[in-house]
């Protein structure tokens, strides 16, 4: 019996992977996105994204789990009602974690990729220019290559985080690690072998992502090496 509920927990681990892949695909579009405006040369973007950051850093990560699964379907309940509609609005726990962990770290992506623009040689931007490339080719084929190689490091550090992060979704159940293991110790009493069943499997997927990456870090080095001789 405790095999089988040991079984569930680690079970978990795959939407616990799931969910943190999708939260990373979502932070990644916000991240770009804000990094795109923040470069930008308008005042109005500047301050959209300033808003952005300082909503994220201002404002725990569980209250904005909460307000995007209970309290935007109550808003568009209440919306309805003021309109004579019996409006409802169901979003899966699936996708209300995805989309706010993706909007949190968005935010830290953003400031990760425009520390990586910002550390990219002008000289290469102007040369690039120089030779009539056009300021979509710049994007693509100069900018986005090395901001990708820059970023790396604090890329990691979000990505470690932001699996640690997905913990929160158990509030509105999802039947992620932290949500089995709590199932499992209130079934059996054995909370503390449950929780560090759960822990152990944070470690390994973190080491096992930090394994990943740094090779992903050491095939751009190579790359940036002999691009340099």
């Amino acid at each position: 019996m405790f095999s089988d509920y040991v079984a569930m927990v680690l079970n978990g681990a795959w939407l616990t992977l799931g969910l943190a892949g999708s939260a990373l695909s979502c932070s990644i579009a916000f991240g770009l996105i804000a990094t795109i405006f923040k470069v930008s040369n308008s005042r109005a973007l500047h301050r959209v994204v300033d808003g952005y950051t300082q909503v994220v850093r201002g404002i725990p990560d569980l209250v904005l789990m909460l307000i995007v699964f209970y309290g935007i379907p109550d808003i568009f309940t209440t919306l309805g009602s003021l309109f004579g509609k019996s409006w409802q609005l169901n979003i899966p726990p699936f996708v209300a974690g995805s989309l706010t962990l993706g909007f949190i770290f968005g935010a830290y992506m953003a400031e990760t990729f425009r520390g990586a623009l910002l550390a990219i040689p002008v000289g290469q931007i102007e040369a690039a220019y120089a030779f009539g490339m056009t300021p979509t080719q710049v994007w693509t084929q100069v900018r986005l290559p090395q901001m990708v190689r820059y970023a790396l490091p604090g890329f990691t550090n979000n990505w470690l985080t932001l699996v640690k992060g997905t913990a929160v979704v158990s509030v509105i159940g999802l039947q992620d690690v932290i949500f089995r293991a709590k199932y499992a110790a209130q079934a059996t009493h054995e909370d503390f072998a449950f929780y560090i069943v759960s822990l152990l499997v944070y470690l390994a997927l973190s080491a096992v992502s930090l394994l990943g990456l740094r090779r992903v870090s050491n095939r751009y080095r190579v790359g940036a090496a002999s691009g340099a001789r």
